[in-house]
């Protein structure tokens, strides 16, 4: 049985295989396309898994997308009728979307027709039912309780589910506008970032305000009194009737002036990212621990945009509520390809999981010829060691040179996870200004996080839960902090990433070859790429992303090049 699914209703359009319960590979189409967070129908994303799976179209049974935009339509044409004359904009707006996705997916079948005579049978999944398949069929639980939350995935934004084997049964679910994935959207639009794109900034902003200032005005803003039930004060916010600016007057009689992206940034938006953070995570812990009450089950899996706050994610395992948590570390709307993949195996097809996600590396993959001949057409100076790439990297890294490290299949998810990543020396403490102005071309108050070895997670971090996809924020102990200023966040906590040797092998040499100059088993690990644009994904990008940036060595393979 070969299943293509596809994620291209919403935004982060992308393509996975699954064949006979295995998964093939997945990709999104902006790694292929280089349009971040591209909304086009996924042509090279799809054509990449058919050849990775050694298959044709012809070879496809089904295609399965994963929304239905059937689904609940009587309650967006209510809610409009009801909103008018407010709400032209939204109805405009989805009419503009729902035709334009249509012309799309319509085009892609003649196309296929034409070339191939035939279309595979296909099927339509609920968002949020996707969201929740792909974590939960693809983790090592039997059993577990699922959480799934993010901006809105046809009328839900929230949905609470119970799995086990290979059933998932909804108990609940949360409708829009009523959303925590579109407040913290537009707290983001509000501090003058992108909304829907930049939440990680939000995030990221958030520990250099003060708490007391806003979280309680927050909480009028979002109830958190009523779980399961989210509700918002409207009253806030003009989202629901299409507008492109989300926020309403009383919000800035509340929260103050919008800051403008070009604005310097002050304090006060710290203090409302600060809040709006706060307010998030009560939201989110709440509605944990009322899953794991009405389910009973130690295990958790999470998914859509808002399970990526991995500050959140990491006070559910820090707190107790659940024993184990995963996270697909693509939660957010690409991993949905993987979902209605598997979706389709185990509920329409009914049938037994076989598949456990072990490592994040489902993307393409480039030969040692394929990298060799990019080098070659960029006429850039480079040597082969195989046998010395590892040693050589650790003395670069140590001498405090950014490294750009390319290795075997890409990551999936908007995270760099050790495959794709731009690598510097933690124990630096100008580190991370020289790697957000010179490499990055980012704002200064930005992050980066430690990759850390496994067996050393515990005497570094507060925390000893594994975080493999960078998924949880921990506190770093007193007594490492001065040791790693530059992977140390103001509030002391960072994004780790725990390296074993059976996830990702070289990497995890490597972070062992730098202990043995540094005393440190902690490298600072970012996406390879520049703010604005798609990791890289081809040998091709590497290299151009080497050449503009102040990145000073580049590791393609084994294939090391220096400035």
């Amino acid at each position: 049985m070969n299943i293509l699914g596809i994620n291209y209703l919403y935004h982060d359009s992308a393509a996975a295989l699954v064949m006979d319960g295995e998964l093939i590979g997945m990709v999104e189409e902006e790694r292929l396309s280089r349009q971040k967070h591209t909304s086009v129908f996924p042509v090279k994303a799809i054509d990449w898994v058919l050849e990775e799976g050694g298959i044709t179209f012809k070879d496809v049974d089904v295609v399965v997308y994963s929304a239905d935009p059937k689904h609940k339509a009587s309650r967006k044409l209510f809610h409009t009728l009801k909103n008018l004359p407010k709400s032209q904009r939204f109805l405009a707006r989805d009419i503009y979307y729902t035709m334009e996705k249509e012309k799309g997916r319509m085009l892609w079948q003649h196309q296929m027709e034409h070339y191939f005579g035939r279309m595979p049978k296909t099927h339509f999944v609920q968002h949020h039912l996707a969201h929740a398949a792909s974590s939960f069929f693809v983790s090592d639980y039997e059993e577990a309780a699922i959480l799934t939350i993010d901006g809105s995935g046809e009328w839900t934004t929230t949905m609470i589910c119970q799995g086990e084997g290979n059933r998932i049964k909804v108990l609940n679910e949360t409708s829009y506008p009523h959303s925590l994935g579109v407040f913290y959207e537009t707290v983001t639009q509000f501090i003058g970032f992108k909304p829907n794109y930049d939440e990680g900034k939000t995030m990221g902003l958030a520990p250099y305000g003060d708490p007391e200032v806003f979280t309680e005005k927050f909480r009028d803003v979002v109830n958190t009194k009523k779980f399961p039930d989210i509700e918002l004060n409207l009253d806030y916010f003009q989202f629901q009737y299409g507008a492109a600016v989300t926020y309403s007057k009383k919000f800035e009689e509340v929260f103050g002036k919008p800051r403008h992206p070009k604005d310097e940034m002050t304090h006060h938006y710290e203090n409302v990212a600060r809040g709006a953070q706060e307010v998030l995570e009560e939201a989110c812990l709440g509605l944990a621990r009322y899953v794991r009450e009405k389910t009973g089950s130690p295990n958790l899996v999470m998914a859509g945009g808002v399970a990526l706050n991995s500050v959140m994610n990491g006070k559910i395992i820090q707190q107790g509520i659940f024993d184990k948590v995963f996270v697909n570390p693509a939660s957010h709307d690409a991993g949905t390809a993987i979902g209605a993949a598997y979706w389709y195996e185990h509920q329409i097809m009914n049938k037994p999981r076989k598949f456990v996600m072990s490592n994040p590396y489902w993307g393409p993959v480039y030969s040692d010829d394929d990298m060799l001949q990019a080098l070659k057409y960029s006429k850039a100076k480079y040597e082969y060691c195989p046998n010395e790439i590892i040693e050589r990297t650790a003395e670069a890294l140590h001498k405090g040179k950014i490294v750009g490290w390319y290795q075997g299949r890409s990551e999936m998810g908007p995270r760099a996870l050790g495959n794709r990543s731009i690598l510097g020396n933690p124990t630096l403490p100008d580190m991370k200004e020289i790697l957000n102005r010179e490499v990055k071309h980012r704002e200064p108050f930005r992050p980066f996080a430690p990759s850390v070895a496994a067996e050393a997670q515990g005497d570094i971090f507060e925390c000893d839960y594994p975080a493999p996809y960078m998924l949880f924020v921990y506190d770093i102990r007193e007594e490492w902090r001065k040791r790693l200023p530059s992977v140390t966040h103001v509030d002391g906590s960072g994004r780790l990433q725990t390296i074993s040797r059976e996830f990702n092998e070289k990497y995890y040499d490597l972070i062992r070859a730098f202990e043995k100059h540094s005393g440190v088993p902690v490298i600072i690990n970012t996406s390879f790429n520049i703010m604005g644009e798609p990791i890289v994904e081809t040998p091709q990008d590497a290299i151009r992303c080497y050449f503009s940036t102040g990145i000073d060595v580049l590791v393609l393979g084994d294939y090391y090049l220096e400035k």
